[in-house]
């Protein structure tokens, strides 16, 4: 039996000149020689899928400081332990971060740091024999912080960073709590009770924690509020934060605030379901752009961070 096949000798071609092409040489990368400046290396990335959505993030970011518009960063902890707050720092005191957001294990992280220049207990040795998160100073520094500030009416991030300056801790220069404080520049904690080391301590006092942490979400809002034309980006918060943002962009939406034109960008090492949706997709789809940039922090971000300082 003879099988039946398509004829091709009468398909119909088209030049290829003619045909709509997605990439060209002119978005290539460029080669450069060795010793010349960063900004020869940044024009030379190729303009091509996720290193133009890098470069457009850049863009967004210097446009807003020009601009003097917002620029808000959601944090997750691991950006501290990656050794990356000497940036986030920087930008706070060049004025193109206007806002910080931490979740509780940031705020750990940045006062262990400022106390003493180091963080990141081993987890699985610390868990066999109960040792882990007991560090006596941690808990009573930022617990005692926490439930001052709770009697004054203030938010986490400002009643740990206060402190931090006021005891004059020896790297108070890396924390980004201290530097908002010092800068006028909000940064603020959004805990969920039990995830913390410190609320495993009998100073942990869920009235101080939860009023601080509601006061900071009001403080967050208030930012949020005045985003349009600006930008947020979400650096490694899987969960806690966008689903902080997304109940701040609806919270300013229904006070009024126009919120259609701005930027987020999310930075991880993997693609996750709440940053996506919660981050780029949900809160822009008024008008805004998101953008999905995947990577390890302790390489995107200082590549991240120079690009930004070097175009404003």
């Amino acid at each position: 039996m003879t099988r039946k096949r398509i004829d091709l000798s009468k398909i119909r071609t088209i030049p290829l000149d003619s045909r709509k092409c997605k990439v060209s040489v002119a978005e290539f990368a460029k080669l450069t020689k060795k010793g010349t400046s960063f900004k020869a290396f940044y024009d030379s990335l190729p303009d091509i899928l996720v290193s133009r959505d890098f470069k457009a993030v850049v863009d967004a970011v210097v446009a807003a400081h020009k601009n003097k518009k917002m620029v808000i960063v959601m944090m997750g902890a691991h950006v501290i332990k990656c050794g990356l707050s000497p940036l986030i720092v920087d930008l706070m005191r060049r004025d193109i971060v206007k806002t910080v957001a931490l979740n509780g294990a940031g705020v750990i992280h940045d006062t262990e740091i400022a106390m003493i220049g180091r963080t990141s207990e081993d987890v699985g040795q610390g868990i066999v024999d109960g040792t882990f998160g007991m560090a006596k100073e941690t808990a009573s520094f930022i617990n005692d912080a926490i439930n001052t500030g709770f009697k004054n009416g203030l938010g986490i991030g400002e009643a740990v960073g206060g402190r931090i300056v006021r005891d004059k801790l020896p790297h108070r220069c890396m924390s980004i709590l201290a530097t908002g404080y010092d800068m006028h520049v909000p940064v603020t904690v959004h805990v969920a009770i039990g995830t913390d080391i410190t609320h495993q301590h009998p100073s942990a006092n869920g009235e101080a924690i939860g009023e601080g942490s509601l006061l900071d979400f009001k403080n967050f809002i208030y930012s949020v509020s005045m985003l349009e034309g600006g930008v947020v980006l979400n650096i490694g918060s899987a969960v806690v934060l966008p689903e902080v943002f997304l109940k701040s962009i609806t919270v300013a939406r229904n006070l009024k605030h126009n919120l259609r034109h701005f930027t987020t960008a999310n930075f991880d090492m993997i693609r996750q379901y709440r940053p996506h949706e919660n981050v780029l997709s949900r809160p822009t789809s008024c008008g805004g752009k998101g953008y999905n940039i995947i990577g390890h922090h302790e390489i995107l971000i200082p590549l991240l961070y120079r690009s930004i300082i070097e175009k404003i």
